[in-house]
């Protein structure tokens, strides 16, 4: 069995979640089956183009692999998180949603100039989180060499706004 079918096997459809008309696709039920959660990993690593310096985590379900890839790797884990949940300087990226705007903040002293790092998130929508995520590490100085989600949502064309910063995109599955 491929890796993309184990994913879409074990990834729990729930409909109408958050409004009506949406198809949620709950990854939780991954975190059941350690066997698979390793398997995840190493897929990551095996599309890595190059080793990055540093994994870049998106809030709140990009911290769960993306801490287990820089750990795997021996390389940093960078959180990025909303507005006014770090402790310490930030920067701040503040970017478009469907209705309104967010902002998310890392750390000033998260990255080094000249880095590659890696942006992992959960899920590829819109492309909108992980573009502001690319935003703050290149204010950094830093370079964004790829990004990895478990899953890819491919009608919402969220790669085509990842695309200007890397066509090194990794989505295990795809609906």
């Amino acid at each position: 069995m491929s890796l993309e079918t184990e994913i879409k096997a074990a990834i729990r459809d729930v409909p109408d979640f958050p409004k009506p008309g949406i198809m949620f696709r709950d990854i939780t039920p991954i975190f059941h089956n350690q066997t698979l959660c390793n398997k995840i990993v190493d897929g990551f690593i095996s599309n890595f183009k190059t080793k990055p310096d540093a994994i870049v985590g998106i809030e709140s379900r990009g911290f769960l692999f993306g801490m287990l890839l820089a750990n795997k790797l021996n390389i940093p884990f960078v959180l990025v998180r909303k507005a006014g949940k770090l402790p310490f300087k930030t920067i701040k990226h503040e970017y478009e949603l469907e209705y309104g705007t967010a902002t998310i903040e890392m750390h000033i002293d998260s990255l080094q100039k000249g880095w590659n790092v890696m942006i992992h998130d959960d899920l590829l929508a819109t492309g909108g989180t992980a573009e502001a995520a690319a935003e703050l590490v290149k204010q950094q100085g830093a370079n964004v060499c790829g990004f990895s989600f478990v899953v890819g949502l491919t009608f919402l064309n969220g790669i085509q706004k990842l695309n200007k910063h890397t066509n090194n995109i990794t989505c295990l599955a795809q609906y």
